[in-house]
């Protein structure tokens, strides 16, 4: 019997690497064994999501993977982004990791950049939700209609309404989109955090927190609830 390969999932806390973890999990031929994210260090968040470390720590816990954490500095150059990860690449090598997959949908650009990453590294990039029409809209709502729930972390002010910050991607907001905006936000229109869905054990209860501008986007501070059992 043909050993599964084993594989790291590039891990930026919302809904489309959640969908393709999802994704993964129902090929016979792979096996997730951890996520990879990256981390500012000055701020402890997930870059552009503006989503707290703690909170992807709590996602990895009820997913039932190891998180892969590369603290990156800030300001960070291209070169030390680039550094940072070969740090990771060769580590994942050693661990018996044969590729790293990403939840990118149709940007030829980023997809080139990852394959050119990972060029000469012996790790193969996977694009296991790859959308080769550019049918997000579709997608969109099969990721809702599985179960998945999300809530909208970061808003680029120059692209989308700010006031859409902070609410759950839902089929009421699909209809609310503009239709210059893509409704997975590809384009960079709007990030989020995944926090409940079938890759999960227990939901992740969250509340939002403070809203803040920075460089034309607009955040929402994303906080743990207090469950009620406690």
């Amino acid at each position: 019997m043909k050993s599964k390969s084993k594989i790291l999932l590039s891990w930026s806390s919302g809904k489309d690497c959640a969908w393709a973890l999802h994704q993964l999990r129902q090929q016979a031929n792979v096996e997730v064994v951890g996520l990879l994210t990256t981390i500012n260090q000055q701020n402890q968040q997930v870059g552009m999501h503006g989503v707290p470390a703690d909170l992807v720590h709590l996602q990895a816990k009820s997913i039932g993977l190891p998180l892969w954490l590369v603290p990156l500095p800030w300001p960070c150059s291209n070169a030390d982004y680039e550094a940072r990860l070969q740090d990771c690449w060769e580590q994942a090598i050693q661990s018996g990791i044969s590729g790293i997959a990403f939840g990118d949908l149709f940007l030829e650009e980023i997809r080139d950049y990852r394959e050119k990453q990972l060029a000469g590294t012996g790790l193969t990039p996977l694009f296991p939700i790859w959308q080769e029409h550019r049918e997000t809209a579709h997608l969109a709502k099969e990721i809702i209609a599985a179960g998945f729930r999300s809530r909208i972390t970061c808003v680029d002010s120059r692209q989308l309404n700010p006031d859409f910050v902070g609410r759950d991607f839902d089929d009421d907001l699909l209809i609310q989109l503009p239709d210059s905006v893509d409704q997975c936000g590809e384009n960079g229109e709007f990030h989020t955090f995944c926090y409940a869905g079938p890759i999960f054990s227990e939901t992740i209860s969250v509340r939002n927190g403070e809203r803040l501008s920075r460089d034309g986007f607009q955040y929402v501070e994303l906080l743990p609830s207090v469950h009620s059992h406690r």
